[in-house]
């Protein structure tokens, strides 16, 4: 009676632990389409942003084509490549803020009503990312945490829970948020 009772405690318990990592790996993939909303948002914006620069600033092409190239690499990476999602927005940001960087040298363009509201929309996106980015990772951590911690590692690896990779961006250049000038 004894034996059945603690191996009824064991199994509540293994329920337990296994129920608490489906929570925190449901939170952590919930955060990573909050991520991936935002990111959509941002991309759907630079078509626009594109062409009213085109208009402005026609020969620097260059600039403009490695913003539509970066933007189709970020939108190609698969849903799940963490890592490599960080890397190809971070490039993305960096040419994003290139192109920023040009309507100071054209006046009409840095004056122009359509491009101060598309890049008053892209700062609010950059900082929704970066809300969504904090809590992916504080989501990851979580999970981190338990998929490693005693005793439910013991849990974790025979039920298929791993370690959730962190949104970081790898070049400490691409961490700059690219600047926007009003």
């Amino acid at each position: 009676m004894i034996g059945l009772a603690i191996a009824a405690v064991v199994i509540l318990y293994v329920i337990f632990i296994y129920n608490g990592l489906v929570k925190a790996r449901q939170v952590k993939e919930e955060a990573w389409s909050g991520i991936d909303v935002q990111l959509k948002r941002r991309a759907d914006l630079i078509p626009n942003l594109i062409e009213t620069v085109k208009g402005y600033a026609a020969h620097e092409k260059g600039t403009l084509q490695e913003v539509v190239e970066l933007r189709s690499k970020a939108q190609a990476v698969p849903a799940g490549d963490v890592a490599g999602r960080a890397a190809a927005e971070g490039m993305l940001g960096q040419a994003l803020g290139k192109l920023f960087a040009l309507a100071e040298a054209y006046p009409d363009l840095k004056a122009n009503q359509n491009f101060a509201e598309l890049q008053q929309s892209l700062e609010e996106i950059e900082s929704e990312v970066q809300m969504a980015r904090r809590y992916y990772n504080g989501a990851a951590r979580d999970l981190n945490v338990k998929v490693e911690s005693f005793p439910s590692n013991f849990i974790a690896g025979p039920f298929g829970f791993a370690k959730a990779a962190y949104f970081e961006i790898a070049n400490e250049a691409d961490r700059a948020v690219p600047v926007v000038k009003s």
